[in-house]
């Protein structure tokens, strides 16, 4: 099956409401899952610039802050909006089964 991405299950797509964004824990990698706008993207956790947690920052709409410098990420696609990071971050397939929240491993 190459190509086809691996989905697990992480948790409840209940538990993540318009404008808000958790961190999940797959397989010793940390991705956030954020509801933007009533969709939800997944990406890795880790700020490109010096590794900050982007959990730990702002969603506002699509767009997430690290709070250590204040880089900005799209959350569709990792894109870096604004720096100082230079290198986006991992975005990740999300998908809704039920209410069971999946995401790529």
């Amino acid at each position: 099956m190459e190509g086809k991405a691996m989905l697990v299950r992480i948790g409840n797509s209940k538990d993540i409401t318009a404008g808000q964004m958790r961190v999940f824990n797959i397989a010793g990698t940390k991705v956030d899952v954020a509801n933007a706008d009533g969709h939800l993207y997944a990406f890795d956790d880790t700020c490109t610039h010096t590794g900050c947690s982007l959990a730990m920052g702002k969603l506002d709409g699509k767009t997430v802050t690290c709070h250590c410098h204040g880089s900005q990420f799209d959350v569709t696609s990792g894109a870096v909006i604004r720096g100082p990071a230079t290198r986006p971050v991992r975005s990740r397939l999300v998908q809704v089964e039920g209410e069971a929240l999946l995401a790529e491993a």
